[in-house]
Order: structure tokens, then sequence, then C-alpha cells
């Protein structure tokens, strides 16, 4: 079988996506390892339209039942491996076969940004993790901090403080870079103390996370015992089958899309955070997922 358009990611972008071509009578395969994507791994949306709250979960099962709703959009979990050229068409390689298709959404989304720090990869899920929401809730009572100061870590340290006893936010900035509302909200909550202009050296502990070491003093110490941190300094965009493709990305391996979400590449179409626009948010990929699909049909239609 060869399908209209294959699918790769099936977090927000790719769930719309597929959605939108299956509405336009392409027959859609999707390809991907996490159903709905990083979005399930976050508490509550408050900034997708339509919708005044929902939580992440909820919204991904949204999209999901939206392209399910049309027959011809199949969803596989599987990890894709490569991609690459067959004449006109392409084939996608995955743990579970190999599949052709004539047009290509690319829209495998971003992964965690690693620290970098000396005991960071030893305290591993002892104490150092990357999903407020996911292991929150092993350290109720608990102290611990949050290093970074992006619109993300003030969430994350916002869910942090229902849950625990004490948030420390550590940024090497001046000022927090968080939406005025979320910023609002740090600023007043009493649980959560804010250290600027300072990084994290080193993560320490014995079998778990003691604390860490701080390139400069606070308080008149430069160690502040903690006993998890939460590390939200950004994320990576997942990249690498589309480079080995033949996909241009920028200096930081953002795939480049044009408006109309098109690559380099005929037939190959981006969105979603792995793509080059600046603006990173949920509703955004979405919208560049149904603009990739409306230029795959124009695309497909054109090679009638």
């Amino acid at each position: 079988m060869i399908y209209d358009i294959i699918v790769v990611g099936s977090g927000c972008a790719g769930l719309a996506g597929a959605m939108y071509s299956g509405r336009l009578g392409m027959k859609v395969l999707v390809l991907g390892e996490m159903r709905g994507g990083t979005i399930t791994l976050t508490h509550i949306v408050e900034n997708y339209p339509g919708f005044a709250s929902i939580t992440g979960m909820e919204l991904a099962q949204k999209l999901e039942d939206h392209a399910r709703a049309y027959p011809n959009v199949e969803i596989k979990d599987e990890k894709v491996a490569k991609i690459a050229r067959k004449g006109a068409d392409y084939i996608v390689e995955s743990d579970g076969g190999k599949y052709e298709a004539k047009a290509i959404l690319y829209a495998t989304g971003t992964e965690w940004k690693k620290l970098g720090a000396p005991g960071e990869k030893e305290f591993a899920s002892k104490g150092v993790h990357y999903c407020a929401l996911c292991d929150g809730s092993f350290y109720k009572g608990k102290t611990v901090g949050v290093i970074g100061g992006s619109d993300s870590a003030v969430k994350d340290a916002l869910l942090l403080a229902g849950l625990v006893g004490k948030v420390y936010v550590i940024y090497r900035g001046d000022k927090i870079r968080a939406e005025p509302i979320n910023y609002a909200s740090v600023m007043k909550n009493p649980k959560i103390e804010v250290i600027y202009n300072t990084n994290v050296s080193e993560i320490y502990g014995e079998k778990k996370v003691a604390g860490v070491a701080l390139d400069k003093p606070y308080k008149g110490e430069k160690k502040l015992a903690l006993d998890a941190v939460f590390v939200a300094i950004g994320h990576v965009p997942l990249s690498g089958i589309a480079k080995e493709a033949g996909v241009e990305t920028d200096s930081k391996g953002h795939v480049k899309i044009s408006r109309n979400s098109e690559t380099n590449l005929p037939g190959f179409f981006a969105a979603g955070d792995v793509t080059d626009t600046r603006f990173k948010q949920a509703i955004v990929g979405v919208g560049e997922a149904v603009s990739a699909a409306y230029s795959a049909y124009l695309y497909l239609e054109g090679k009638k």
C-alpha cells in the first residue's frame, strides 16, 4: 500500500495534520512513539483557544478522537528510524516495518535539553527530573529546585508549589521570562523563592539528590540543600531523521519551513516545535500542521 501522506510524530501537530489530511480525503498513516506528545505531560492548558482550562491529556485525546473520526486515518505507535526518497515518493522505516508515501508531514517535536552539570546523569530519576507533572508528587512536603527562567520553568514551579513544601527557582538571568499572569503568580506565591544570576555547577548526593552547588553564594552559602531538581532550560528539536533525509535546518537544528509549512524537499512538509517558527505553542503547531496538510493536498493534486 502507498499512503498519500505519512505523519511522523503523534503529538498535537501530528494529530491535527492527520485530521485535516483525512478531511481532505487523503490516505493517512501516523507513526509516533508518544501518543499525544509532550502536551500530555502538561497539567493544565489555559492558552489553547476554545478551552479556558483543559488538561494536556484531555486536549491530546480530543485531537486524537477528531483524527480517528476519519476512517482513512491510521495511527500506529511506532518509532521512526529513517526516511528516504524512492523516486518521487518516500520510504519510512520504523520499528514496526517499512511504509511508502507520496508525501511526508514531519512533526516530531522536541526533547528536554540537558543541563550538563556533574551529577545530572548519575542522579537521573533519583532526584533529577525533567517533568514536574510526572514526578512532582514524589516530593510532597519536600524542598525542590527548578532550574530555568522560562514560562515553562515558571509553570513547573507553580505546579510543584501545590505539592511540595518549598520551591527554589534557580535562574542564570536577572529577570524571569514568563507570561505576565504566570510571572505574577510566582511572585506572590509564598512557597516559591527565586535565585537570580546564578548557575548550578553541580548536583550532589549519595544514593539520591541531596542538593546543588551554586556558582555564587546565596545568603552566604554556595550549597543549597534540595530533595529534587527539575531541569527546565528548554528543548532540543528532534530533527535528526529529517536532516539525514536532506531537509534543511537552522543553526539550532530546527527544520526550516515556508509560510505554507514546506521544506526544501518536494512533498516533505513540517510543523510544530521541530520547525524554525519562533513561538512554540500547541496552537501554533496545530495551525502549521493544518497548513501543511493543505499544502500536501495541493502537491498531490499537482502530481495527478
